[in-house]
């Protein structure tokens, strides 16, 4: 890995946490995409981390725009290591760009506006479906489990894999 720094984009502050751990465990600088706009060099090569939405990695486009992007981070509700193929393909990331998926957390008091109401609908509707699904996989228990209680998965261990390609 070559990279300069960690540059990332955060919703309600699981993206940041894993951007601080990462920057610790790599010593490198670790800016929000925003703040790095001065302080990292157009097109230096970072790590870049950023929050799930419907399968697109927030601000991931902006950041690939002005830095050279070696690997991309999604953290989202669903479980770490899943949906890898889904976020490269909804994102244009190119094939020789590693992806990694990091289980975040859900608390909806801290999203607002559009994300708080979009939220609401899908911890309705997704919700009420799962519930109802008999024979659910781990990863619908754990989708269901945030939707109803809420809570942060955030750990070092769901960094292994991105701290394995860095090494």
């Amino acid at each position: 890995m070559k990279a300069q720094a960690i540059v990332y984009t955060s919703n309600t502050g699981y993206t940041r946490e894993y951007a601080l751990m990462l920057g610790e465990k790599t010593n490198l600088p670790v800016y929000s995409l925003q703040e790095s706009s001065g302080k990292i060099a157009r097109d230096s090569s970072v790590v870049y981390l950023g929050w799930l939405m419907a399968g697109k990695v927030q601000g991931y486009s902006d950041a690939a725009k002005q830095y050279s992007v070696e690997a991309v981070c999604g953290v989202g509700m669903g479980s770490t290591g899943s949906q890898m193929e889904d976020v490269r393909k909804n994102n244009n990331i190119p094939d020789s760009t590693p992806v990694f998926t990091l289980q975040g957390g859900f608390d909806m008091n801290k999203l607002h506006g559009v994300y708080k109401m979009m939220m609401q609908v899908m911890k309705k509707t997704v919700g009420k479906k799962l519930a109802e699904k008999p024979d659910r996989t781990p990863d619908e228990e754990e989708m269901l489990d945030l939707l109803l209680h809420g809570g942060s998965r955030v750990s070092e261990a769901n960094l292994a894999a991105v701290m394995e390609w860095i090494n």
